[in-house]
């Protein structure tokens, strides 16, 4: 060893082997960052659909709950096919090769909306291709995805920095995508074709982004095979039936689960308010990117500190931090909210607060996964993974038809030049207060999440009984 440069530590605090390299980080913010692109995509398609194609707003939001609801049935379908398949840890990584072109071409489709066909064709078009975005691309790259956080490492510590760089690849598409698009699309012409042109190029970056995280994910899985250095021996697999009724008996599966629900109606709603919201409160639908490119400086930041607000803190009270930091910012905006520097403040320090608990997404379920291990021992990681993203896409579902709901409520018009009071009062509700009862309501629920001291416990637990089994 050279002399002055210090032993890379072989083991975390709690004695789990430390098998990460710089590579695996980057090759999970890679993935996140195009399953991001394609996920904010989406949640850009509703007012794309009211605004720029003209499909009845009644209309998108069953388009949109129905594909929501669809995808979020083929989550714990597909979960349970991965656990029911062999292959070892790599079967994670195979399904980004298979599914990455078809990803990029349905990015493109999703725009190439037949409007001219009609209301009828344009709404079958637009479930259908949701559908195909959503309930099938989408779920077979991202079930496997989430999994390969528990299988790779035991470490919480690694799991940990690996949560951050997911939660830097997810934000940093959402940033892109809010900053990017309505400028973007309006420096085009602002018609269908600049928004079919915007979408080819982010297909591209789709492409990219997943085919560096399968060549770099699967060497380095390839590498600890190789070693013999995987993280998690593969088990044998549980029957459908049997490991859904395991984790229902699971209390920390279930409040992730609510957890993913509830944050999800939320993200859902608050990605595609900031539109409505700049066109028909400020008159300017550009400011979103001027807003989104404004909050840079707090997602730096937020993730520079995200580490040391965690350590600090813990993970139950840094969750705590986000969720009513979140719902107080949007009661700031309650009280003066035709004010756009007041909006804008307060999107930015609600954003600050929220990055943390993004950071610890794959970690509280990573945690739910070590308790099934506990209680049953079995981890169920594959349909796991895959019914938490069923709670997430319900969500987005849900979110969707919320907001429409408001929407229809408020008597909205596109086809006006200035919005009326009803409107206004719309986007109001789902903009500022509705955020509130949904975070204090997660805050409620997450009360029940006291693993964390618990964790350490029950994997000694769980390594005494295999030392047993071992050599019984």
């Amino acid at each position: 060893m050279a002399f002055g440069k210090k032993a890379r530590p072989t083991v975390d605090k709690d004695g789990a082997a430390l098998v990460m390299r710089g590579r695996d980080y980057l090759a999970d913010f890679s993935g996140q960052l195009g399953l991001g692109i394609m996920a904010n995509l989406v949640g850009q398609l509703q007012y794309f659909y009211t605004d720029k194609v003209g499909i009845a707003v009644g209309s998108v939001g069953i388009v949109m709950a129905i594909a929501k609801i669809v995808d979020a049935l083929t989550d714990i379908w597909f979960g349970n096919i991965i656990d029911h398949s062999k292959g070892g840890n790599m079967k994670y990584y195979k399904w980004m090769l298979r599914m990455a072109v078809p990803a990029a071409a349905i990015t493109v489709l999703i725009f190439t909306v037949p409007i001219g066909a009609g209301q009828l064709p344009a709404v079958l078009y637009a479930l259908v291709t949701n559908l195909l975005i959503t309930a099938v691309i989408y779920t077979m790259i991202a079930t496997p995805f989430s999994a390969t956080m528990i299988v790779r490492t035991q470490s919480q510590q690694e799991r940990g920095k690996m949560g951050i760089y997911r939660a830097v690849g997810n934000y940093v598409s959402g940033m892109v995508i809010a900053i990017a698009t309505i400028p973007v699309t309006n420096m085009l012409g602002g018609t269908q074709l600049a928004w079919i042109k915007y979408g080819a190029v982010m297909a591209l970056v789709v492409l990219l982004t997943l085919l560096i995280c399968y060549r770099n994910g699967s060497k380095a899985m390839r590498k600890a095979a190789e070693e013999t250095v995987q993280a998690m021996p593969e088990e044998e697999p549980v029957e459908f039936a049997t490991a859904v009724k395991c984790l229902f008996g699971n209390k920390y599966w279930v409040i992730v689960l609510l957890f993913n629900l509830i944050t999800s109606v939320s993200t859902a709603i608050t990605s595609a308010s900031g539109a409505y919201y700049c066109k028909w409160i400020f008159g300017n639908d550009n400011l979103v990117g001027i807003i989104g490119a404004l909050g840079l400086l707090s997602t730096v930041l937020g993730f520079a500190l995200s580490n040391l607000i965690i350590g600090k803190l813990g993970i139950q009270r840094t969750i705590y931090m986000g969720l009513l930091g979140y719902a107080a910012s949007c009661a700031l905006r309650c009280f003066v909210p035709t004010n756009l520097p007041v909006y804008a403040v307060s999107g930015l320090i609600g954003s600050f607060l929220q990055i943390p608990l993004m950071c610890l997404y794959g970690v509280l379920l990573a945690m739910a996964v070590d308790y099934n291990e506990y209680k049953y021992d079995k981890k169920l990681v594959a349909v796991s993974s895959g019914a938490i993203g069923f709670g997430s896409k319900v969500g987005n579902g849900l979110g969707a038809l919320i907001l429409s709901g408001f929407l229809m409520l408020g008597a909205y018009d596109a086809t006006l030049t200035e919005a009326t009071t009803s409107m206004r009062v719309a986007i109001y509700g789902f903009s500022n207060y509705l955020p509130i009862v949904l975070n204090v309501g997660m805050f409620l629920i997450f009360r029940g999440f006291d693993l964390e001291e618990k964790l350490p416990a029950m994997r000694a637990e769980v390594e005494k009984r295999h030392t047993k089994n071992e050599e019984n």
